[in-house]
């Protein structure tokens, strides 16, 4: 007898995973070290300790341990809001008159309304563990703030958040929660620190970029007794904390006897893509399963599809160390377009590492093509998506509409990261046909790589 499909599936508590899953251990071929910017020597574990909590650091570093037991205390924190729910788009599939089956995990139910709270609590853990006084951190579009302002809270940790410019001015309420949960603000690049000042005089009018508001950040930590950096994606260790996502996404789609075909997530550091694949990715590693996997980028940040894979700095003020990845150049200033949090110039040195050597595919849309996908999502699924979300939510609908061509029924996997509600001057851009397209030239590239170290 087939398996009765509900429209949502919740696992319980007591199957929620107890280890997240790092897919170093399973890669045959393992991202390059990162790399001490002064000497080009390989980063030694200790080298992070003056940037990052130890225990986080160890993490960052640590290619062998397949699985990390998850902190009861974090555990418990998760059970507020997870397991999250696993749901089949029946009213998606019908409006498109595809035979695929399509299955989305819905990260946005909780104040942060994004999937970001999954790190988020676990570096405030690590923090308070340490006895450190406060954190610092940057944040895109303000999901990565908001979820750490959140868990800061929850610990009792100050926390002060550098919000790239144009996501400061564009979306004011999302600094609103940041403060409601004691976090301190500012628009960066601002004038409390050096590099930030140096990026003004250079270009007064800057929107600003992850690159700057990270480098600030840096700089800020660094100089502050008792603080230490934490980021919200990128790193080797917020993709370990990520991997609950598909954990429970595959957990769930085992009890209704599923396997996706095809998984899809959108990729700007690589947080969310990289959690939700990872058990999935572990498959096909491993040669037990074979899913193809699809990266979706706005085209205004193409880092996969027109990046290069070298060496870079993660930071415009080039302090940190140096990164093996897919990059547009850390001086790369994105378009202030509204692909939010996805506008940052490099991508995770395992997501790079795994695209590069032919595991996940990669494509890159256009703003207005998102949207029409977000709305097209939201008259049917009756959420409204956030703008970084519905980049895979348009490469879902084009791969259920392929499916509707050839016949074939495949179940496709997407994650649906967050909420779209602090997105309205975007959506009232779509709608009033204001919003353009901006796709960068190849010489507007290049700028970016003529600028990258020469290693």
């Amino acid at each position: 007898m087939a398996v009765k499909i509900p429209h949502r599936l919740y696992l319980s508590e007591d199957e929620m995973p107890k280890k997240w899953y790092n897919m170093r251990a399973d890669m045959k071929n393992l991202p390059d070290p990162l790399l001490n910017p002064a000497t080009l020597e390989p980063v030694k574990t200790e080298d992070l300790y003056p940037v990052f909590c130890e225990k986080l650091a160890q993490q960052e570093m640590d290619e062998k341990t397949r699985y990390f037991e998850i902190p009861e205390d974090i555990q418990e924190f998760y059970r507020m809001f997870r397991p999250s729910p696993l749901i089949r788009a029946y009213n998606l599939e019908k409006a498109l008159g595809t035979p695929a089956r399509i299955y989305y995990k819905y990260e946005g139910n909780n104040t942060s309304g994004s999937h970001k709270l999954n790190s988020a609590i676990a570096q405030a853990y690590y923090a308070k563990e340490q006895g450190l006084a406060g954190l610092t951190t940057e944040t895109g579009a303000g999901q990565w703030g908001t979820a750490l302002a959140e868990a800061c809270s929850y610990y009792k940790l100050p926390l002060t958040v550098f919000m790239v410019k144009v996501s400061y001015e564009q979306k004011p309420f999302r600094k609103t929660v940041m403060q409601t949960f004691g976090a301190d603000i500012l628009a960066s690049p601002s004038n409390t620190t050096n590099v930030g000042r140096m990026i003004l005089e250079k270009n007064p009018d800057t929107t600003g970029s992850l690159g700057c508001a990270i480098s600030e950040a840096i700089e800020k930590a660094v100089s502050t007794q008792g603080y230490r950096y934490v980021l919200g994606s990128v790193l080797s260790q917020v993709l370990l904390h990520q991997s609950i996502i598909g954990l429970e996404s595959k957990l769930a789609m085992e009890k209704l006897d599923e396997y996706p075909d095809i998984i899809i997530g959108c990729a700007g550091g690589g947080s969310n893509l990289g959690g939700l694949i990872a058990p999935f990715m572990q498959d096909k590693l491993t040669g037990k399963a074979n899913p193809q996997i699809i990266a979706v980028e706005p085209a205004s940040c193409p880092s996969f599809t027109r990046g290069k894979y070298a060496y870079d700095f993660c930071d415009t003020g080039k302090v940190t160390p140096l990164a093996k990845m897919y990059t547009l150049g850390s001086s790369f200033i994105p378009s202030a377009n509204h692909a939010g949090g996805l506008r940052y110039h490099g991508m995770s040195p395992i997501l790079s590492k795994l695209y590069h050597d032919g595991y996940m595919d990669a494509v890159a849309v256009e703003q207005t093509k998102v949207f029409d996908a977000a709305i097209f999502f939201a008259k049917e699924e009756t959420i409204l998506p956030a703008p970084e979300s519905a980049h895979a939510i348009r490469a879902a609908i084009d791969e259920a509409i392929k499916c509707r061509e050839t016949g074939e029924a495949k179940t496709i996997l997407f994650g649906l990261t967050g909420t779209g509600y602090f997105d309205m001057t975007a959506y009232g851009a779509y709608l009033n046909g204001t919003m353009t397209d901006y796709i960068p030239t190849d010489e507007d590239l290049q700028k970016g790589f003529d600028e990258l170290p020469k290693v």
